[in-house]
C-alpha cells in the first residue's frame, strides 16, 4: 500500500469528524465550502497551538487527498506542527519524502524542530546535509545551527560563514552566536562578537546578561547589566530574570529587593516568568515568607511556579508545609512532573508519610514517570522512592524498588545499606555491602557511614573496628570526621567508654561538638558522671549555644541523683540564654500528616487528644508506671 492510498483510507474514516473541525472563526466558514491551501496552514497553525495532534493529522491527511502537498509551504507547515507536537519521526517521513522539492525553508523547519525538541546532534547533522547538497542557508538557518553547535570549531565555522554571506551584523543571529560563546566559556570571543555589532537592542544585551549567569561569571552579568542602564537600554523581563538568577545563587537579598522594586515600577512583576525568579531569589535567600507571598499574589501559576515553592519549603525543613502545598497543586488541577516527584519523598521521608509516598509512587506509575529505564533521571527518581520507604521504615518497599532498578549507581547501594543500618538491620546492611562490592561498584565516604552505622546500632564493635581500619588500605576512602563519629558512637553504646574516649582524643582529626555530644549521649546511657562532665566541657567551649548538650548532662546528673548540679546545669543554660527547641510529632492519618510541638494547644481537637492522653496516663498510673523526666 503506498502513502497515497494509507492517507486516504485515513481520511474515508474520519470525514465525518473532520468536517466538524473549528478553531479560527475564518477557518469555520471555509470548511464549509471547498477548502484551500491558505485555511489548511491556518488550521495546522491552530492545531498546534490548541494541542490538538488529531485534528492536525486529519488536516494532513485532506492536503494529500487533495494534492496540496506539491506545495513547499504545505510541507514546512506540516513539519513545524509535527516538531511542536514532539513527533519528529512524521516530521522526517514528510522531509524524506523523495517526489518533492526540499528547499531552505523545509531545512529550516527541520533544523529548528530537533533543536526544539531536544535533539542538538540531529539538527546539526541536517544543517551539514544542507552544506552538502548545495542548499545556500540564510539568516533563519543560523540561528538554529549555532545552537546545534557541539564543539567550538564549529561555532567558530559558521562565525565565519556569516561574513560570507553578509550576515554578520545581523543583531538576532548575533545574540545567539553571542549566547553560544559564553555557553563554552569563550568570553573573549563573545565579547568581540557583542563589540562587532554596530546596533546592539535588548535582545542582544540579555544574550550576555543571560549567558555569563548560565556560566557562573556573576561580576560580569552585574557589570553588564550596569552597563546597558549607562548606554540607556531599559531593561526587560528577560534581563530582570537572568539578574535575579544571580542573586539568589549569591544571596544578595538587598540587591534582590531592589530589582523586585524596579520590576514592580515596570510592571514585570506581574508576568509569570518574573514571579518565579522572585520566588526563586527569596527562596534561596531563606525568605520563605517573602517567597510564599509572591506565589499567593500570582493571578496564574505553571508547574515552575508551584515545584519552586514546594522545593523551598522541602529545603527549609518545613515538610508539612511541602506536602500541604503539593496537596494544593494536586487540587489545583496542575499535573505533577519529574521535579516535583523528586522533591516531595524527602519531606514524606522526613514526616515518615508512607501514604503519601505511596500515593507519589502511584501517581508516577500512572503517568509513566516510574518506567525501567538506564538514564540518569530514571535512576534518581527510583532513588528518591527508595529513600523515602526506607526512612519511613518499610524496608520491604525499598527493597523491592532496588531490586527492579535496571541500573543501579553508588547512592542506590548507599540509600539501601543506611536504611537497613538505622533500623537496626545491621546483618542485611553488610550483606548488601559485600553484594556492592561483588558488582565491582566502588565504595564512597557515605557508604561508609552507613556500614558504620549500622555497626553501631546493631552492635558489631569488632566489624566496625575492622572497617575502619581497612576504609584506606583497601577501599582508598579517607576516613573523615563522620566515620569517627560513628565509631566512637559505635564504642560508647556497647560500653566501652574509655575505648571511645581515647579514639576521641588520638583521632587524626580534631574532635568537633558532634563528637563530643556523641560520647556525651553514651555517657548518659551509661550513667558515666566523670566522662559525662568532660565531654560537656569539650562541648560547652565548642558550641556554646547548642540547647542539647545542657539537656544530656543535666539528665547524666538526674540520672545519677545528683539533682542540684543537674538544676544548676538549667540555670546555667538560661544564664547563657540558650532555649531548647520545642519536641514535635506528627501522626499520618488518612486526611493528612498532623504535626504537634510540646503542649501545643493549636489541633482543631486538642481537647479530645489531651482527653484521651490524660486518659491513657491514668491507666499506665495503675499498673506503676513512673515517667521518665
Amino acid at each position: 500500500m503506498n502513502r497515497r492510498t494509507y492517507f486516504s483510507g485515513i481520511l474515508i474514516k474520519t470525514s465525518s469528524l473532520f468536517f466538524n473541525y473549528f478553531f479560527l472563526s475564518t477557518a469555520i466558514e471555509s470548511f464549509q465550502q471547498p477548502h484551500n491551501l491558505i485555511t489548511c496552514i491556518a488550521s495546522l497553525q491552530a492545531s498546534a497551538h490548541h494541542k490538538n495532534l488529531a485534528k492536525g493529522k486529519e488536516i494532513h491527511s485532506y492536503m494529500l487527498l487533495n494534492g496540496f502537498l506539491n506545495f513547499p509551504l504545505s510541507v514546512t507547515s506540516l513539519i513545524n506542527m509535527y516538531s511542536k507536537f514532539n513527533q519528529m519521526n512524521h516530521a522526517l517521513s514528510i522531509f524524506n519524502e523523495p517526489t518533492r522539492e526540499i528547499n531552505v525553508f523545509c531545512f529550516n523547519a527541520i533544523i529548528s524542530g530537533f533543536i526544539t525538541n531536544g535533539f542538538p546532534e540531529e539538527g546539526f547533522e541536517f544543517y551539514q546535509k544542507m552544506r552538502n547538497e548545495g542548499v545556500v542557508p540564510d539568516k533563519f538557518t543560523f540561528p538554529c545551527a549555532i545552537k546545534a553547535c557541539l564543539d567550538v570549531f564549529e561555532i567558530k565555522k559558521i562565525h565565519g560563514l556569516l561574513f560570507k554571506f553578509g550576515l554578520e551584523l545581523d543583531v538576532f543571529i548575533g545574540s545567539v552566536l553571542v549566547n553560544c560563546y559564553l555557553k563554552f566559556g569563550l568570553m573573549e570571543h563573545a565579547q568581540v562578537a557583542f563589540e562587532e555589532l554596530p546596533t546592539r537592542d535588548v535582545v542582544l544585551w540579555n544574550a550576555m546578561v543571560n549567558g555569563y549567569a548560565q556560566i557562573g561569571q556573576f561580576e560580569m552579568v552585574l557589570k553588564t547589566f550596569r552597563r546597558m542602564k549607562d548606554e540607556g537600554i531599559v531593561p526587560n523581563r528577560f534581563t530582570v530574570t537572568g539578574v535575579l538568577s544571580v542573586f539568589a545563587v549569591t544571596g544578595e537579598l538587598d540587591n534582590g529587593r531592589i530589582i523586585h522594586g524596579f520590576s514592580m515600577k515596570m510592571g514585570y512583576d506581574s508576568g509569570i516568568t518574573v514571579s518565579n525568579s522572585l520566588i526563586d531569589m527569596y527562596g534561596k535567600c531563606r525568605c520563605v515568607e517573602d517567597a510564599l507571598e509572591i506565589f499567593e499574589m500570582m493571578s496564574e501559576k505553571d508547574i515552575f511556579s508551584w515545584n519552586s515553592i514546594i522545593s523551598i519549603h522541602e529545603q527549609c525543613g518545613d515538610y508539612d508545609g511541602t506536602l500541604r502545598l503539593f496537596d494544593r497543586m494536586l487540587g489545583a488541577g496542575i499535573q505533577p512532573d519529574l521535579v516535583t516527584v523528586t522533591i516531595v519523598p524527602p519531606a514524606c521521608s522526613h514526616l515518615a508519610a508512607l501514604m503519601h509516598g505511596r500515593e507519589i509512587l502511584g501517581y508516577m506509575i500512572v503517568s509513566g514517570l516510574a518506567k525501567d529505564g538506564k538514564d540518569v533521571d530514571d535512576v534518581l527518581l527510583k532513588n528518591a522512592v527508595m529513600d523515602m520507604y526506607a526512612k519511613c521504615g518499610s524496608m520491604r518497599d525499598a527493597h523491592l524498588v532496588f531490586e527492579r532498578m535496571c541500573n543501579k549507581d553508588v547512592a542506590s547501594w548507599n540509600i539501601m545499606i543506611m536504611g537497613y543500618g538505622m533500623h537496626g538491620y545491621g546483618k542485611e546492611a553488610l550483606e548488601m555491602f559485600s553484594r556492592m562490592c561483588e558488582v565491582r561498584l566502588k565504595p564512597d565516604e557515605i557508604t561508609f557511614i552507613g556500614v558504620l552505622s549500622a555497626c553501631s546500632h546493631a552492635g558489631f564493635v569488632r566489624q566496625g573496628r575492622n572497617f575502619l581500619a581497612q576504609m584506606k588500605s583497601k577501599y582508598d576512602v579517607a576516613p573523615t570526621i563522620e566515620h569517627y563519629t560513628c565509631v566512637i558512637d559505635m564504642l560508647g553504646r556497647a560500653g566501652q567508654l574509655n575505648e571511645a574516649y581515647e579514639l576521641a582524643l588520638t583521632m587524626p582529626i580534631e574532635a568537633n561538638p558532634v563528637v563530643w555530644r556523641a560520647f556525651l549521649a553514651a555517657c548518659r546511657l551509661h550513667k558515666h558522671a566523670v566522662l559525662a562532665e568532660v565531654a560537656a566541657n569539650h562541648v560547652f567551649e565548642l558550641e556554646p549555644e547548642h540547647c542539647g548538650s545542657y539537656v544530656l548532662m543535666s539528665n547524666v546528673y538526674g540520672a545519677i541523683g545528683r539533682y542540684e548540679e543537674g538544676l544548676e546545669v538549667r540555670h546555667s543554660m538560661r544564664q547563657q540564654n540558650v532555649r531548647k527547641t520545642p519536641g514535635c510529632s506528627w501522626i499520618e492519618l488518612k486526611n493528612g500528616v498532623h504535626v504537634f510541638v510540646s503542649a501545643d494547644r493549636v489541633h482543631p481537637v486538642a481537647y479530645s487528644i489531651y482527653a484521651g492522653l490524660n486518659s491513657l496516663t491514668a491507666c499506665l498510673h495503675e499498673y506503676g508506671y513512673v515517667p521518665d523526666v
